[in-house]
């Protein structure tokens, strides 16, 4: 039973199959009279299945089949009811069953009258190409060639208007040939301005742009409105344009003339229907050509889909009228031409032997010093790699092996996330963006080598500029060093000054108060020498008090113990409270303090803020001479570097200017560094440690500032540092003296 309902199953599908079958079937008997027929099979015939059934087949074939024929699949007629002929391709079984045959007809009438048309259009433009062509060859006469053209492409496009525009050197132009249908104005004769045809449009058809424009109204024509009303004044809808160029390479010429089939447009696959434009270009390499002028074809009574044919048609034409003018030229000036041709032929034979040994020449000196510059890195012992601004890996040393375990011809042209790996990508992809921005970009990070080790590095990316267009990236080169014994070593050098120090600063605590006590004389009067030799120590042992305080301070800031409490601070405010601080050591040293009232906020730590002034102020104070000024001053900025929001960041700049011996401009860098002194000798004398500035510089740096310091010898310092700004309206500035008289003229700021 279940074999039986199978079977059944079975049935069913294939009567399905047979029944929706886009291609006719039929199942003959032996005397070729239909036993059975699907509904494609009946419209084929245009008959039903009921008429048809019992019928013979010969009642529609205009020749009999041949059941003996060895092919597969053969083509006959068949005769439909309505009388039409009909094309068909069919393949036979025969004995599918004993005493019945299988017909399957496909038919193919429309396809062979597709190919019927189209053959007849290929004749067509055949035979309009010879009749133009052998004018060429056997006249010079061009107003004839150009009016048979114009004639010939009218009759066989079927175009209202069909012309050839000249186009002069001042840009204007003229229409020199013309076909028209009598009921449409003529455009022969009448001179166009230059506005007609604008500069830009000379050069796209100089270049060998076609135009074909199925409405001039439609937007996606993209033509001017001016010249949308040009259009309308000569009753045009649609119009195709194609560049008459006059070829200057008289070789071509002659080869074009023997040659009649042109290459294919490159507009074939581009055709652009529902009025849009379609544009092409045909240069060849090696052609030098100038626009003659334009062959145009009007459609006037309605818009129009311009064919792939006719543009060919068109293209083909505009090239022999072109090669008709170069011929006209050449034959006048032909042994000239020779002459002129053969010099510059032998003068080019010349240049390009001399660029060939030249570019021989440098390209075995390039191969050389690649082979060096690739010894040279790969003997260095850092990372060296090149990354184009796709991020990708153009070139790696081959200590990437050595450290990493990648090997450089693995790795090139592969995406640095790939190579790295997403979670590591990620950390380093903010510095691959500003490099390829054009931003040198330092930093430093850990990461694991080959030895299974984690280590320290130094990572520089250097953005490699295009030297003809300077804003353009064109990739970057990644140097990374190791740097993790110098971490250790200052790791350990950190360790123990902050041991010492620690273990000083008790001690000497400890001896600077038992010498206060002996200064006041409750413990017994000293001699004179021995009070002087008590001041000494108690000076010598405050000096290290201070070094020892300057180095645990800045090894708290530098390992990050310290967190800064950022808020908004008043700028006057600030300035004020450092200027009293000092005032004191001013006095001291007769130095006059000045300082400016301005209406700033800015987002720093108060305290060390105040302590970077101090600093400051202090320094000016003990290198001002007797009777000098010194000034705090402070002014508002614009950061020329922008947000990703395109706005420039503002920022408060503060000023400590003095009137002392200068610095050396070769040290204007390196007196920021732990314990550096432009004049140690003068330093010592003045109480200096060597690390007032190193603090300045950690604290500002910590704030996202900077500092820096300019100087001209024997006229004075600045020393400048910068802090992100709060905006604040209605700002103004006065100006407060914290001294009893202001300075004099002489004393200010040249």
């Amino acid at each position: 039973m279940q074999r039986v309902g199978e079977f059944q199953g079975e049935k069913s599908l294939l009567q399905a199959v047979f029944e929706h079958s886009a291609e006719a079937i039929a199942i003959l008997d032996q005397q070729n009279n239909f036993v059975e027929v699907n509904r494609a099979a009946c419209e084929l015939f245009g008959s039903t299945k009921k008429d048809l059934i019992g019928q013979s087949i010969a009642v529609f074939l205009t020749s009999p089949l041949n059941w003996e024929h060895e092919q597969d699949i053969e083509e006959i007629q068949i005769r439909h009811l309505d009388g039409t002929i009909r094309t068909v391709e069919h393949s036979r079984v025969k004995e599918l069953l004993p005493n019945y045959n299988l017909l399957v007809f496909r038919d193919v009438t429309d396809l062979k009258r597709a190919a019927a048309e189209e053959l007849h259009r290929e004749h067509q433009k055949v035979e309009l190409f010879a009749e133009v062509t052998l004018k060429i060859r056997q006249s010079l006469q061009l107003k004839e060639i150009l009016q048979t053209a114009v004639n010939e492409v009218q009759r066989i496009l079927n175009a209202d208007r069909v012309l050839i525009y000249q186009v002069f050197a001042d840009g204007t132009g003229k229409s020199i040939s013309e076909a028209v249908l009598p009921e449409y104005p003529a455009v022969l004769g009448v001179v166009f301005p230059e506005e007609v045809f604008p500069r830009e449009y000379r050069e796209l058809y100089g270049g060998g742009r076609v135009k074909a424009i199925t409405d001039i109204h439609s937007p996606d024509a993209g033509l001017a409105e001016c010249l949308v009303e040009f259009m309308d004044e000569w009753t045009v809808k649609a119009k195709l344009v194609v560049p008459i160029l006059q070829n200057l390479n008289p070789q071509t010429n002659d080869s074009k003339i023997k040659n009649s089939k042109i290459k294919d447009s490159k507009t074939k696959d581009s055709k652009i229907k529902d009025s849009k434009i379609k544009d092409s270009k045909t240069d060849e390499p090696g052609i030098h050509s100038q626009l003659w002028g334009l062959l145009i074809a009007h459609q006037c009574k309605n818009t129009r889909d311009w064919k792939d044919f006719e543009l060919e048609l068109m293209q083909q034409l505009a090239d022999q009228i072109g090669i008709a003018l170069s011929q006209g030229e050449l034959l006048e000036n032909l042994e000239e031409l020779i002459a002129q041709r053969t010099a510059k032929l032998r003068q080019v034979n010349s240049n390009l032997q001399q660029e060939i040994n030249d570019r021989l020449m440098v390209e075995a000196a390039l191969r050389r010093s690649e082979e060096q510059l690739r010894l040279i890195a790969n003997g260095l012992p850092v990372l060296i790699a090149y990354v184009d601004k796709q991020q990708l890996y153009r070139f790696n040393n081959e200590a990437y092996q050595t450290w990493l375990g990648l090997s450089p011809s693995k790795i090139y042209g592969c995406h640095l996330e790939k190579v790295h790996g997403t979670e590591e990508y990620q950390k380093i992809r903010k510095y691959v963006e500003s490099a390829l921005s054009g931003e040198k970009v330092t930093y430093e990070q850990d990461i694991t080598f080959q030895d299974g080790c984690s280590h320290s590095v130094n990572i520089t990316y250097i953005p490699h500029i295009n030297e003809q267009q300077k804003n353009v990236v064109k990739g970057f080169f990644a140097l990374t060093s190791d740097i993790s014994e110098r971490k250790a070593i200052e790791r350990m050098k950190d360790e123990f000054i902050s041991v010492v120090s620690h273990e000083l600063r008790t001690p000497l605590t400890s001896i600077h108060s038992s010498l206060k006590i002996l200064a006041t004389g409750k413990l017994g009067n000293l001699s004179n020498k021995g009070q002087r030799m008590l001041q000494i120590a108690d000076e010598q042992t405050e000096r290290l008090v201070r070094l020892v305080n300057n180095v645990l301070d800045l090894q708290s800031i530098q390992s990050g113990k310290i967190k800064m409490n950022k808020k908004a601070c008043k700028v006057t405010e600030l300035m004020i409270e450092a200027a009293q601080t000092m005032q004191t050591m001013a006095t001291e040293h007769g130095v006059k303090l000045f300082t400016e009232s301005v209406d700033f906020v800015v987002w720093a730590d108060r305290d060390y803020i105040v302590q970077t002034l101090t600093n400051l102020l202090s320094n000016a104070i003990k290198f001002s001479p007797s009777d000098s000024c010194v000034w705090l001053s402070a002014k508002i900025e614009a950061s020329p570097k922008k947000t990703r929001s395109k706005k420039l960041i503002p920022y408060v700049t503060f000023e400590v200017k003095d009137r002392g011996q200068g610095i050396p401009t070769s040290q204007l860098e390196t007196i920021f560094e732990r314990f550096h002194q432009v004049d140690s000798s003068n330093s010592r004398k003045k109480g200096g440690t060597g690390l007032g500035l190193a603090i300045c510089r950690q604290i500002i740096e910590g704030h996202g500032g900077k500092i820096w310091a300019e100087s001209c010898q024997q006229k004075g310092s600045s020393f400048y540092f910068t802090l992100p700004a709060i905006i604040q309206n209605n700002s103004e500035q006065t100006k407060i003296e914290l001294t009893t008289s202001e300075p004099k003229e002489s004393d200010r700021h040249e």
